[in-house]
């Protein structure tokens, strides 16, 4: 799959001062990872000697080992790798704690450590001199291996990932050099640690971690010293994580571990779109003066070159797989689309009517706007919920919307347009029997008429309900459901909706509408268009028409966010689905979804005002502007050579 890169983390088994048998445990993790795939691999710091030898580091026989085992192990380095290992080096009579770079049976290159500390129980100095000591970069040579030794080094392998390196301390230093580092181009972050293990400090080297992530969009491998390390007067905890854009992809699950291999598969792709998408970070680079300050080493191998099978693909990417994230998620969406109501309410008048049919999408926005008003200390019945019903309006949701609007103590109307709908089949010629787009849209049309008249008569605004799921379908009906004078759902994709009642009802915001809010859930999608079966149950369900809205939200989650061809959209889905959808059913959709979403752009050009919610919006006023001419030739013929297979 493109881009994407199997990366690994490695905490070998140590013993102190021992660089032969630690080179040996080293191997060990360097075969088991290139039996995995992993193809960029990084150790701890200083792992060929262990980080506690103390003043052992001063000693002829240590360095002298240190560099045999050095040379031993590029030499057992696949051609298919890039691997960091931790080593004292002696350069000018100076000596330098480094990162030492090997592939393909060489060492490419080596990163002393920046910052080098001298405070509480760290005492580095007392052994290395900070790479500032060193200057600009230096050629050293240990056996028959002579390399490049500096901070400046950025190492890019033949597809472009460029890979850069920091060790411990320069993480936690006020401007990491890994910032400057991605700056220039570094993709991957390698951070060799050796981090004495106190109370809370695990969780402040994750925030860290994560943090530096976030801000240098980039990947980022940290790798600490194991358990095996001395305890004489400290503990060292092994902590491994591995991170993307600011999130944890693995991380070792033990408190205090040693000897394990943490693997992650990491799509670069999604740092390629956010570093062009995002002006900042080029403008950056050229303020200041990053830019052709670090000497590259171009590397033969190709990193990138992972199936994908370890990715952390979620089905549902708007929707956050743990529970309590998920709840606190859709409580702040929830109280942002109430307050923006709110602050629309305030300026225009505090009336509006809404349509509400008993499904999810009318339901959240009657919801948002019982929640606005209680913010602006206004009564509900100064919201006008209609309930419309009409040739496809089953019983349960029709129930549904009576029982609805009067436990939330609305004014609440019933206005059925069924003969409305059959005059203006009568005027405009259409035979009340033919089942076509005409029978659908006129109700839909209908309808927004009876709520825009009721808003002129009683002084509001029509709320809108269409959701960022049909916006990006264009499953609306033009000037129909369409259109309103407030959106107040269109940043929110339908398969998030669901979730945000659930948490109304689980935070008891309206205690005595919890019953009918669960039968609502439950309620299939649909628009209701078309005559109900024998015994009145929704017969036109959404998802048989136009596909199951999951994998739709996933096409537009990584078309919008991330800007990915259709071949690497279908790759993922066939990971995060392999067990719901195969090959076949998800081309099927994504190729509805691909027609769809180039010939509706005319519908989102002119949508009502309607606030952001998350990081994928189709407002043509802000984050989507598509002609609504453009092509999807190119998008269709990738999907239609698509191998499902």
């Amino acid at each position: 799959m493109k881009d994407i890169l199997r990366a690994a983390v490695a905490v070998p088994a140590l013993r102190v001062a021992a660089p032969a048998h630690n080179a040996v445990e080293i191997e060990k993790k360097i075969r088991e990872a290139a039996n995995e795939g992993v193809t960029l691999l990084t150790f701890p710091e200083l792992s060929l000697t262990g980080y506690t030898c103390g003043d052992l580091f001063l000693s002829d026989l240590l360095l002298d080992r240190t560099a045999e085992a050095l040379c031993s192990l590029a030499v057992a380095v696949p051609e298919t790798m890039l691997v960091s290992v931790g080593a004292p080096l002696l350069i000018h009579g100076q000596l330098f704690n480094c990162a030492v770079l090997l592939s393909g049976g060489k060492i490419v290159g080596a990163v002393p450590k920046t910052f080098v500390p001298q405070y509480g129980t760290l005492d580095e100095r007392r052994h290395f001199s900070g790479a500032d000591t060193l200057g600009d970069t230096v050629l050293l040579t240990i056996g028959c291996f002579t390399f490049p030794v500096g901070t400046g080094l950025l190492f890019r392998a033949a597809d472009g990932t460029t890979v850069g390196v920091e060790i411990c301390e320069d993480l936690f230093s006020p401007i990491p050099p890994s910032s400057w580092l991605t700056l220039a181009g570094a993709e991957v972050i390698l951070c060799p640690a050796a981090c004495a293990e106190v109370v809370t400090g695990r969780a402040k080297r994750r925030d860290a971690v994560l943090s530096q992530s976030a801000r240098t969009t980039c990947a980022y491998l940290f790798a600490s010293a194991s358990k095996d390390e001395s305890t004489a007067d400290l503990i060292f905890s092994g902590q491994g994580l591995i991170a993307q854009n600011g999130h944890c992809e693995a991380e070792n699950s033990k408190l205090i571990d040693g000897n394990y291999l943490l693997i992650a598969d990491l799509d670069l792709g999604k740092i390629r779109h956010d570093r062009r998408h995002g002006r900042t970070f080029g403008e950056a680079a050229t303020r200041y003066g990053v830019l052709g300050n670090m000497e590259t080493i171009d590397l033969p191998l190709s990193l990138t070159t992972s199936n994908g099978e370890k990715l952390k693909v979620g089905r549902l990417p708007f929707v956050p797989d743990d529970a309590k994230t998920r709840a606190s998620h859709a409580n702040e969406i929830f109280e942002m689309q109430a307050s923006a109501l709110a602050r629309r309410l305030s300026v225009i008048g505090g009336k509006l009517t809404v349509g509400i049919s008993g499904g999810l999408d009318s339901t959240l926005a009657l919801l948002v706007a019982v929640r606005a008003m209680d913010k602006l200390e206004l009564p509900h019945t100064n919201i006008t919920a209609v309930t419309m019903p009409c040739f496809g309006t089953s019983d349960d949701t029709l129930k549904n919307a009576l029982e609805l609007m009067e436990r939330l103590g609305v004014t609440a109307l019933t206005v059925p347009i069924r003969d409305a709908v059959l005059q203006h089949f009568k005027d405009i010629g259409h035979a009340a029997d033919d089942f076509s787009v005409t029978y659908e849209n006129a109700q839909a049309r209908e309808r927004t008429q009876v709520l825009m008249d009721l808003a002129n008569k009683h002084g509001g605004i029509v709320l809108g309900t269409g959701d960022l799921s049909e916006m990006a379908l264009g499953w609306c009906t033009y000037n129909g459901d369409h259109m309103s004078m407030y959106g107040v759902n269109c940043g929110v994709p339908k398969t998030l909706i669901r979730w945000i009642i659930e948490t109304v009802i689980d935070e008891k915001l309206l205690p005595n509408a919890a019953d009918v809010l669960h039968r609502i859930i439950d309620t299939p999608i649909s628009p209701e268009l078309l005559p109900p079966d024998a015994v009145g149950r929704i017969a036109q369900k959404t998802e048989d028409i136009v596909g199951p809205y999951a994998l739709h939200d996933f096409f537009l989650y990584y078309t919008v966010r991330y800007a990915y061809r259709p071949a690497k959209i279908y790759a993922l889905a066939k990971l995060a689905f392999a067990d719901a959808f195969d090959g076949a059913t998800i081309k099927k959709w994504l190729a509805v979804f691909a027609k769809r979403f180039f010939t509706q752009q005319f519908k989102r050009n002119c949508v009502p005002d309607g606030i952001k919610i998350g990081s994928v919006a189709l407002s043509p006023r802000g984050d989507w502007r598509m002609p609504s001419d453009a092509s999807s030739t190119e998008w269709l013929l990738e999907i239609d050579e698509i191998d499902e297979n």
